[in-house]
């Protein structure tokens, strides 16, 4: 049977989960509940004896998140929700570019001393291009909305006046405050960066969640600053790739993608579901020292695309996570925190 390979991860496509305690048996009737927990826990055991971190796990610093951090509630709107998932950005003041002092990080256990990168490196990570254009929403301000702007001597506000086949055509001045029709609700508003300070963010690490040194963006869209983290990339450990158990990954086990939500014994993470598949509950292996997750689902039969489908789901586990990692349950791999 052929199949073709997409990744889809759109909102249509990714369903509700409902929740389910650690160690219970997959609920909705998906397959066989019985024989989904038991291949899950058998590799599970699997992944859990193979976790050998490495020295730097338990002493330096190893971060579990995206590197771009949310600090407080933003109040999104859709357009500013989709300009910030996609990096677009554009800065109103004039980045710092000097190099601060080293920073310290505070970690429940101890501290580090990391060298740091500058406001317009962070800057440079955090803005990811511009968006698309849009009739009547510039994706840039007007040069002169740009600080410093000085008009052209001789310049006036009056007419606009514009080259045309038969001579000079003369259009009146645009009205700023005048309704515009046609225009797209969303899709081409970028952020506007009005400030920048040096301060810490909320990370979660390899040692629990840390206290960062951050760059701290003001933006004019949101109600809460947009932080980008400002230790220098050589002074953060790689994520592990931790050894795969042998053999497949027993049918109607699905392997988990990210993680997106924790909060004291509550986790949120996706697992990744073929395009026919149904189904999609939670399954969690809870030990003292790691927690291996995955999800149970009935797989497809017959003819069907190769599409790869992120459905979240939730459990709650019988002890706070604490500084514990969260495995994949198919690679072995901690999870990142990946705030939906």
């Amino acid at each position: 049977m052929r199949r073709v390979s997409v990744l889809v991860s759109l909102p249509l496509l990714v369903l509700a989960a409902g929740c389910a305690p650690a160690g219970t048996d997959p609920s909705g009737g998906v397959g066989d509940p019985g024989s989904q927990l038991a291949a899950f826990r058998q590799r599970a055991t699997a992944v859990a004896e193979a976790w050998r971190p490495g020295q730097d796990w338990a002493s330096g610093y190893l971060p579990l998140q995206d590197p771009t951090v949310l600090v407080g509630d933003p109040g999104f709107t859709t357009d500013t929700e989709q300009a910030f998932r996609a990096g677009w950005y554009r800065e109103q003041i004039t980045l710092p570019t000097d190099e601060p002092a080293d920073g310290t990080i505070r970690f429940p256990d101890g501290t580090l001393t990391a060298p740091l990168v500058s406001a317009v490196d962070a800057y440079r990570q955090l803005d990811q291009g511009d968006p698309p254009p849009c009739p009547g929403r510039p994706a840039a301000p007007k040069p002169e909305q740009k600080p410093g702007f000085r008009p052209k001597p001789g310049a006036t506000g009056g007419p606009i006046v514009e080259p045309g086949p038969d001579g000079s055509l003369v259009s009146p001045s645009p009205d700023p405050d005048a309704p515009v029709s046609g225009i797209p609700a969303s899709g081409c508003v970028p952020l506007t960066v009005t400030a920048v300070r040096l301060g810490a963010a909320p990370v979660r690490t390899s040692r629990g969640e840390a206290q960062v040194p951050a760059w701290l963006f003001t933006v004019e869209e949101l109600k809460a600053p947009v932080a980008r983290l400002a230790v220098a990339p050589g002074a953060a450990t790689p994520v592990p790739q931790a050894p795969a158990p042998a053999g497949q990954v027993p049918d109607g086990v699905a392997g988990a993608q990210d993680l997106t939500a924790l909060s004291g014994t509550r986790l949120t993470w996706r697992i990744g579901m073929g395009a026919c598949d149904t189904g999609g509950t939670p399954l969690v292996e809870e030990r003292d020292d790691v927690v291996v997750v995955g999800g149970a689902v009935t797989p497809a039969t017959g003819v069907c695309t190769d599409q790869l489908l992120l459905k979240p789901v939730t459990a709650t586990l019988k002890a706070p996570l604490g500084a514990r990692p969260v495995l994949d349950v198919a690679t072995g791999a901690p999870l990142v925190l990946r705030p939906l």
